[in-house]
C-alpha cells in the first residue's frame, strides 16, 4: 500500500517536472521565434526605406546607374533570403552597397542639402542601429534556447519532443577583413 502511494507520488512528480520542462522548452522557441521576426521587422523598415532613398538620390546622380541597380538587387536579396545565415549575406550585402551609395551622394552638394535626402539617411542610420540591435537579441535568446535543449535533463524532453538547435546569426568570414583606408 505505502510503494503504491510512493509510487503513484514519484508518477505524478516526474510528470509535473517533464510537463515544466516541455513548457519551459515551449516559452523558448517561442522567444526565438519571436527575437526572429523583430529581426525582419526591422529589415522590412530598411526595405522600405531604400526605394525612396534611391529615387531621390537617382533625380541628382543620373549618371551613378550600376550603384542604384546594385542597391537594388541587394534590396532584392535580401527580401528573398529564407534562414538567418542566407539573410545574413544578403543583409551585408546591402549594407556594402548602401555605403557605396552614400559615397556617391557625397559627390553632389546638392543632395547633401536635400532634407528628404538627409531625413532618409538619418532613418536609415536608426533602422541599421535597430537590426544590430535585434540581431544581438536574437543570437542571445538563440543561445539560451540551444543551451537548454542541450542541458541534461531537458536534452531528453527536447530530444523525444523533436525540439532542434537553432542556427545564430552570422556575419561572413569577409566581413571580419578591417577595411582598407586611404589618405
Amino acid at each position: 500500500m505505502v510503494l503504491d502511494i510512493l509510487a503513484v507520488v514519484a508518477v505524478v512528480v516526474i510528470g509535473i517536472v517533464v510537463v515544466g520542462i516541455y513548457n519551459n522548452l515551449i516559452k523558448q522557441r517561442n522567444r526565438v521565434e519571436n527575437a526572429w521576426a523583430q529581426i525582419e521587422v526591422q529589415l522590412k523598415r530598411r526595405n522600405d526605406l531604400i526605394p525612396n532613398l534611391v529615387e531621390t538620390v537617382k533625380g541628382y546622380a543620373q549618371h551613378e546607374r550600376a550603384v542604384l541597380e546594385n542597391v537594388t538587387k541587394a534590396r532584392a536579396a535580401v527580401m528573398e533570403a529564407k534562414g538567418a545565415n542566407e539573410t545574413a549575406d544578403a543583409s551585408n550585402m546591402l549594407a556594402s552597397t548602401l555605403r557605396s551609395l552614400f559615397a556617391v551622394a557625397e559627390a553632389y552638394p546638392q543632395l547633401q542639402a536635400n532634407q528628404n535626402f538627409m531625413q532618409l539617411q538619418k532613418d536609415l542610420a536608426e533602422t541599421e542601429d535597430r537590426i544590430t540591435y535585434s540581431r544581438q537579441f536574437y543570437n542571445d535568446t538563440v543561445m539560451r534556447y540551444n543551451t537548454t535543449i542541450q542541458s541534461v535533463p531537458t536534452n531528453i524532453i527536447a530530444g523525444i519532443t523533436g525540439f532542434e538547435k537553432k542556427e545564430l546569426f552570422q556575419i561572413p568570414p569577409e566581413e571580419y577583413n578591417v577595411p582598407k583606408v586611404r589618405f
